[in-house]
């Protein structure tokens, strides 16, 4: 596993073990965001091996230091890479640059170099994508949470607003030349946006001495439809993240036994090669073992696909979930999904559901991925040293 693997699996089980929950826009999904801008932009330039796995690395570290805070979150992450980087042998210059860029990140920093500024450009590549709106929301429903700051809509429109035309702009050829114009049309939209609710707030005042209308049930923070739907998107990409694990395992142990039943099996008949058959056993024991278990961890489970009125009335079953209903009549799902629609509480309780049960189903799947590559690992090291006893026996 080369440095820039070993970064993403440190990260990753970093911010999954320590960072608090609270955090839903500075989260591992960013990361991962900021990590793909960098690869994007260091496409365009002419940077070295080792310019690019310096960059690559401080995309990956830049935001581990909120499992500390918001406070002086960048000297936080600038500490936990030098650690990092210090552990696997890198020199005080190695990680004197990845440090550097790291806090090339900070908010009001100018950026000096073309490396500052590939990084500096990937922090804020969501400024010019189509969704930029939900990461703001998520960001205020963090701020809100975390940093205990409310504002209302139009004080958030026009902080977005003024971040995007005073505070920021893109320092790269290509981010300028590909991202400003989306950049751009995000503003107009936040204008829009601004303009509309002046001219409501207007319009609120003049009907102020008009007869009351009937009150309307409140409708739920959109902060929070928000929330559900990343936090959706990141358990199917880690779903698919470990299925990608388990296919690489089984191919590769496939492999093995394909080379091994055509090349060494056949050749065990033979007395001189009496030696190899043990070594050969374990070598498959081992390739047999790891596939097992990466199809255990791919392997679906369905429900029964039913559910009884009786079971929505009750508010039982979770709609969300295609195991509970795929047997159903099409008219019993539509008039299901109808009732739950009707009320917010059963709604949303069974997004929380699906989320649950989610992350129960991911649990068990990289429990079994680790102990396949525990059980790969282990039995390609057995098995090269019984190869190497047998034939280090052969010559005495």
């Amino acid at each position: 596993m080369n440095l820039i693997e070993q970064a993403q699996d440190f990260v990753y089980n970093l911010i999954k073990d320590k960072l608090s929950s609270s955090f839903i826009y500075h989260n591992f999904e960013h990361t991962s965001d900021v990590v793909a801008a960098v690869k994007k932009l260091y496409q365009q330039e002419n940077l070295t091996e080792e310019e690019l796995e310096i960059l690559l690395v401080a995309a990956w570290f830049h935001d581990t230091g909120y499992i500390e805070g918001f406070e002086n979150h960048e000297e936080n992450s600038v500490k936990i890479a030098a650690d990092f980087l210090t552990d696997r042998g890198k020199s005080t210059a190695y990680i004197d640059q990845v440090s550097t860029l790291i806090r090339a990140t900070l908010y009001c920093y100018e950026p000096k170099n073309l490396l500052e500024k590939i990084i500096k450009d990937a922090d804020f590549y969501h400024f010019a994508t189509e969704n930029y709106n939900d990461r703001c929301e998520l960001l205020r429903e963090e701020w809100r949470v975390v940093k205990q700051k409310e504002v209302t809509d139009l004080e958030w429109a026009q902080e977005n607003l003024k971040m995007l035309t005073q505070c920021h702009q893109y320092y790269t050829d290509y981010a300028i030349a590909n991202w400003q114009t989306l950049k751009d049309k995000n503003v107009s939209l936040i204008k829009e946006k601004i303009k509309k609710m002046k001219e409501d707030k207007e319009g609120k005042k003049e009907k102020k001495n008009k007869a009351e209308k009937p009150t309307k049930v409140p409708k739920p923070d959109r902060g929070i439809d928000t929330l559900f739907r990343v936090t959706l998107s990141n358990h199917t990409r880690l779903s698919g993240i470990a299925d990608s694990k388990a296919n690489i395992l089984l191919s590769v142990n496939a492999i093995i036994i394909s080379i091994a039943l055509s090349t060494i099996v056949p050749k065990l008949d033979s007395p001189s090669n009496a030696h190899l058959v043990i070594p050969t056993f374990i070598m498959l024991t081992s390739s047999v073992v790891s596939i097992i278990f990466a199809i255990l961890s791919t392997r679906p489970k369905v429900t029964s696909g039913t559910f009884t009125r009786r079971d929505i009335e009750d508010r039982k079953v979770n709609l969300l979930f295609f195991g509970n209903f795929y047997k159903m009549p099409l008219e019993e799902y539509e008039w299901a999904v109808n009732e739950m629609m009707k009320d917010n509480t059963y709604l949303y309780n069974s997004m929380i559901k699906d989320l649950y049960f989610l992350g129960i189903v991911l649990e068990r799947k990289y429990k079994l991925l680790r102990i396949t590559y525990n059980i790969f690992m282990i039995g390609i090291i057995i098995s090269f040293l019984a190869f190497f006893l047998a034939f280090n026996g052969i010559r005495a």
